[in-house]
């Protein structure tokens, strides 16, 4: 166990997450319940408290966990045409998802393992994030979905990159492809999870683990961690440009706007190709 068993006081405050260390082991939990939609101002955020958590040598591991029923349902559309989250509509797109993406790119640059405690719904973008971490442990009501094609639009923060990465290109295509949702059990399966727990035990599961990764030797673990990972960001900045592309032209389509209107109102798209 590591010899250092007091809590550490992080003199900082965050608009949307608590940050807290004991044990070698810190805490990032989003708060943005019930459904902690994102965007720019929590990417930042989130990726700011990385980079602190690296910067203090008392942190070795690192949990990811958000309050609420949806870990991170993606982006909030609301309820017309993306009205609910400027950063997606046509313009956001145009202006305001390339920020969005450098910072995403920044959380993929940590130096320090992750374990993501993943109690519900991780949607869209929402995927993006769960896949940031090292390791998930998810409970039954988790639910991972790259949505993107039923709403009309191409992946993105890097999805194209870190999905096939994690659970190989047949589960990863068969994911983008259908806008298929994912439940826990099935994400166990096909290697998306690492450990299914309940939403009583999730956080303490997910503590046990990252734990785990802090009892050994901190130099040895970042230095590991560093050799499977290399190239990994170089990866996901090259992937996101070209996703948001994608996304540009895409955003500018009649299916794209119906493909919206539709999941904000939960039936399947009328889409014509165009």
């Amino acid at each position: 166990m590591p010899n250092d068993t007091t809590e550490v006081s992080l003199d900082t405050e965050f608009e949307d997450i608590h940050l807290s260390l004991a044990n070698h082991v810190a805490e990032i939990e989003i708060q943005r319940p019930p459904h902690n939609f994102f965007d720019l101002s929590l990417i930042r955020q989130l990726a700011d408290a990385l980079e602190m958590l690296d910067a203090q040598p008392q942190c070795r591991a690192i949990v990811l966990a958000s309050q609420g029923r949806s870990f991170c349902a993606g982006a909030n559309f609301g309820g017309d045409s993306g009205s609910g989250n400027p950063d997606f509509t046509e313009e956001g797109f145009m202006n305001t998802t390339g920020i969005l993406y450098e910072e995403a790119a920044r959380l993929f640059n940590n130096k320090k393992p992750i374990v993501g405690a993943i109690q519900g719904p991780a949607i869209g973008g929402g995927l993006g994030l769960a896949l940031v971490p090292d390791f998930r442990v998810v409970t039954e009501q988790a639910r991972f979905a790259a949505n993107f094609v039923k709403l009309g639009l191409h992946q993105g923060f890097g999805i194209t990159v870190t999905l096939p990465r994690l659970i190989g290109e047949r589960h990863a295509n068969h994911m983008l492809y259908s806008g298929r949702r994912v439940d826990g059990i099935e994400a166990l399966e096909i290697g998306l999870a690492d450990e299914l727990s309940d939403l009583r035990n999730l956080r303490a599961d997910a503590l046990k683990l990252a734990t785990e990764l802090a009892e050994n030797a901190p130099l040895a673990v970042m230095s590991v961690r560093a050799t499977l990972r290399q190239g990994l960001v170089h990866q996901i900045q090259q992937a996101t440009a070209h996703e948001l592309h994608e996304q540009q032209w895409l955003r500018a389509t009649a299916d794209a706007e119906e493909g919206i209107l539709a999941v904000s109102e939960r039936r399947p798209g009328n889409f014509t190709a165009s």
